[in-house]
């Protein structure tokens, strides 16, 4: 070979090496470092980045934190070997969930909240923040010592104080809470979301609360509220909020308030502009039936918004309507006939991730005129209803539920199921209107076939009725709380009002399947992610006996704002599974693609779960950005 032969060729070796370390370092995220919170010290500062967020492109990922060479094809020897685990099409079989008999369980996990739970949201810091309103003037637990009373006046105009907490923090994990103070509008039958950066940011209320934005959290430690009333550009009572692909808030409708705005990014601003949406006025009737509209965010980034038994996707940029929908018939879904409705599960691994809604129950119109002047109560309604609304021409399908329901809860499991949840099966929303608690939640599976998709499961002893909610927690449980069907506390009564916290464990919590639960290593978990980049997590399986990749899926959550029936912002994605490899018998590392745009997971915290045949882990949090 002559001197410039092996020129050519010394050249040629190294144009291919450092183009297959470009091309590597394109598939896989960079860590950066960044300073980090230390109420949450795994996460960024609840301060975002700013726009300009270029990752160092000089950081090679294929290193741990420990110096340590995470490329698969330089690790594996003698002692400690790693295995990458075939997908399928290479020999491995894909098993179906398991079979699990169970109907779930209940506990009593607290005699008394303090307050009942009206609004609830769970934070990044493992507490739920409950809150119901201040016209009550009482509750069952009182301001902190120390803390000043509420000067009021009363029906008649005498000068009143409350020192009563309209609003907790509740522990999870202790089950204890912490008395807060709201000094601002009443907050009663408002709406609310998490913000990229963890706060709570909840929305107009009832009287001199309909304009008020209050905020929650964020990073710091014992949080009090954060109150801006007259912020808002209209009235909001029973309005819903949803957060969008840039990490901004909608808001949408309310009692007489045929309209949508945006609320402000920076805390104490006031927002700028009503946008007028005929829509509203165009689906109310003589009992409203439009209040607390469906709103989910599709996966091209419009907006879905159903209110009464109609529904059009929004364009919230050029606020164009971009298409309408078919009629749903048979009655009215919306508050005050309060039916139920979610986005399904979107799945990553389809070649088009596709966005599909459920709509379920609620009553007849006029059934809430009924109700509120004779005391009649109609049935609820029984129906079961799923829309695509990316396919071109879509159409309702419909089923039956097992049972009647209005003013429950439709919350989605990290599995992909959806827990259809307290409620009653005569009557509306509202005070003294319903009647017959529907004691007995229904699992919704929405991958079996028409006709073999709801479950029954174990009753509750506890009516859940007007003002009840549920929240899923990282445990994979469920927790219940409220229900008030008066305008005050009572504690004796046909349906009292509630404070008692319950936990529903669903099916998959059965203990005979515990060997077959994963358990996340969050330590060695990656937990910060960007959209479109891989990352990792790790995670051992008891009886993990050759676990494939086509067994798991790995689930993220969106904690909603869950009130009257709908939870706001409620969403569950299943990623898009790259790899997965044995580390050692029954432990296992998997990487997998973050969402690839705010369109599919607007930014801010979520909690993860990997899910082995139906069977998920404890979550764990993660951000997004």
């Amino acid at each position: 070979m002559t001197h410039l032969h092996k020129i050519v060729f010394i050249l040629a070796i190294l144009f291919i090496a450092v183009d297959a370390k470009h091309r590597h370092k394109k598939n896989l995220k960079f860590r950066h470092e960044i300073p980090r919170n230390p109420l949450f010290p795994h996460f960024p500062p609840f301060d975002l980045p700013g726009e300009n967020n270029d990752l160092p492109g000089d950081i090679d990922n294929n290193f741990n934190d420990n110096g340590n060479n995470n490329d698969n094809n330089n690790n594996i020897d003698d002692e400690n070997p790693i295995f990458k685990v075939p997908k399928l099409g290479e020999g491995m079989e894909k098993k179906d969930d398991f079979e699990i008999a169970s109907i779930g369980s209940w506990e009593l996990i607290s005699q008394n909240s303090g307050v009942s739970a009206m609004h609830v949201n769970l934070l990044p810091s493992n507490k739920i923040l409950v809150f119901d309103a201040k016209i009550y003037r009482m509750s069952r637990i009182n301001l902190p010592e120390g803390v000043p009373c509420l000067p009021y006046k009363d029906a008649n105009n005498v000068d009143r104080l409350d020192c009563f907490a309209h609003a907790v923090e509740y522990d999870i994990e202790t089950n204890q809470v912490r008395p807060l103070k709201i000094n601002g509008g009443d907050p009663w039958c408002s709406s609310g979301g998490l913000s990229p950066d963890g706060t709570l940011v909840s929305t107009g209320g009832f009287a001199d609360g309909a304009r008020t934005i209050r905020h929650f959290g964020g990073g710091c430690i014992d949080c009090e509220w954060r109150e801006y009333d007259q912020t808002l550009t209209e009235d909001r009572w029973y309005a819903t909020q949803q957060i969008l692909p840039n990490g901004e808030f909608i808001l949408v409708g309310g009692r007489r308030s045929f309209s949508y705005e945006y609320i402000p990014q920076a805390e104490g601003q006031r927002s700028e502009k009503a946008y007028l949406f005929p829509f509203l006025y165009e689906t109310s009737d003589i009992d409203e039936n439009n209040l607390y509209p469906f709103v989910h965010l599709s996966t091209d980034g419009n907006i879905f918004i159903f209110s009464n038994n109609r529904s059009l996707l929004l364009n919230p940029t050029n606020h164009k309507i971009v298409r309408t929908f078919p009629v749903l018939p048979g009655g009215s879904r919306n508050y005050p006939a309060s039916g139920q409705s979610a986005l399904l599960p979107i799945d990553l691994n389809a070649e088009t991730p596709k966005a599909e809604v459920i709509v379920c129950g609620g009553n007849v119109p006029g059934a809430f005129q009924l109700a509120e002047t004779k005391k009649a109560f109609l049935p609820a309604l029984q129906d079961c209803n799923r829309l695509t609304i990316t396919e071109p021409f879509p159409e309702w399908d419909s089923e039956m539920m097992p049972s009647r329901r209005t003013m429950g809860d439709a919350i989605i499991l990290p599995n992909g199921q959806i827990l259809f949840i307290n409620g009653a099966q005569l009557g509306t929303s509202a005070w003294w209107d319903a009647e017959e608690p529907n004691f007995i939640p229904a699992l919704y599976n929405p991958e079996k076939p028409k006709g073999m998709r709801f479950k029954e499961m174990q009753a509750s002893q506890i009516a859940r009725m007007y003002h009840s909610t549920s929240v899923l927690l990282p445990s994979g449980k469920v927790w219940i709380s409220g229900s008030n069907t008066h305008d005050t506390y009572r504690d004796k009564d046909k349906y009292p009002t509630e404070t008692r916290v319950e936990a529903f464990s669903p099916p998959y919590l059965d203990a005979a399947f515990h060997k077959y639960r994963p358990q996340i290593n969050e330590e060695a978990s990656e937990k910060e992610l960007t959209y479109g980049y891989l990352f990792e997590t790790e995670f051992s399986v008891e009886d993990g006996a050759g676990l494939t990749v086509n067994d798991i899926k790995v689930t993220m959550y969106a904690p909603p704002f869950t009130t009257h029936g709908f939870s706001m912002g409620q969403r569950l994605v299943i990623l898009k599974i790259d790899e997965l490899t044995e580390q050692m018998q029954g432990n296992y590392r998997v990487r997998m693609a973050a969402p690839p745009s705010g369109d599919i997971a607007p930014p801010g915290y979520y909690l993860l779960y990997v899910v082995h045949r139906g069977i998920p882990s404890n979550a764990i949090w993660v951000w997004i950005h």
